[in-house]
């Protein structure tokens, strides 16, 4: 340490809310509970009621608290979610100038192995989410909105049902990216009179179909190179038109 380095010491509010956050992580608070009342945290944690509003404030602005005003108010727990994670990675993405192009260079990295590691190791219920997931898409055909959430979430399950949670949270927040980018390409195309084709979406699910077929059939090398090949093959889709230079503009 370099000499007469000062170290800070956390304030109260924020210990208070480290403890809070603590028991949101480990489950012992759990989506939607009511946090008790003020008085009664004020007593438990021995602060001042402005003390405790400080940490309210800390954990409102990571999203793991709302709070509720009136007769009826309070906080309410909000448990760690892709959603909370994605818009987070989105923002530090766009404050660095990431394009889309880059964004889907990582899915190119991440999803063929994914698929070979789910094709080695998929398990009757793993297999079943699997056709879940595809049968979601079928059914979404006809809607431009609803399949560009149906296909992100395939190309979701595809990671997570791999068994790695990592790569699963990874794979969740690159879909969100891509989900939140596809939307906004349909609803321009659709404002404009110029909507998707249901064509492109019907091939799309296709290859949907056949990387399942070769998931089931349990043949890894297969299936990381088809996955390759048409992540390849989409990219100038998914980038609906914009040039891979786009920087990511899509939370605000």
């Amino acid at each position: 340490m370099v000499a007469n380095e000062r170290v800070r010491v956390p304030k109260t509010a924020e210990l208070v809310a480290a403890q809070l956050r603590r028991k949101i992580v480990r489950g012992e608070l759990k989506e939607g509970d009511a946090l008790p009342p003020e008085v009664a945290l004020m007593a438990e944690f021995g602060v001042s009621r402005p003390t405790l509003r400080e940490a309210f404030r800390v954990l409102e602005s990571e999203q793991l608290i709302s709070i509720r005003r009136g007769s009826r108010g309070g906080a309410r727990v909000h448990t760690p979610s892709d959603e909370m994670a994605a818009r987070g990675m989105g923002l530090l993405l766009q404050y660095r100038g990431v394009t889309l192009g880059d964004v889907h260079e990582a899915r190119v990295v991440l999803e063929p192995p994914a698929a070979a590691m789910l094709a080695s190791n998929a398990k009757p219920d793993t297999l079943k989410k699997l056709r879940a997931a595809l049968d979601d898409e079928a059914d979404s055909l006809d809607d431009p909105i609803r399949f560009a959430h149906t296909s992100a979430h395939f190309h979701e399950q595809v990671i997570a049902l791999a068994g790695n949670q990592t790569l699963a949270v990874i794979a969740a927040m690159l879909e969100s990216v891509i989900e939140l980018h596809n939307e906004a390409v349909i609803q321009h195309a659709t404002d404009t009179g110029r909507p998707t084709a249901p064509a492109e979406r019907r091939t799309a699910h296709k290859s949907h179909e056949r990387l399942v077929e070769l998931v089931e059939a349990k043949k890894p090398e297969e299936a990381a190179e088809f996955w390759r090949s048409h992540l390849d093959g989409i990219r100038d889709y998914l980038l609906g038109g914009a040039s891979p230079r786009t920087v990511i503009d899509l939370f605000g």
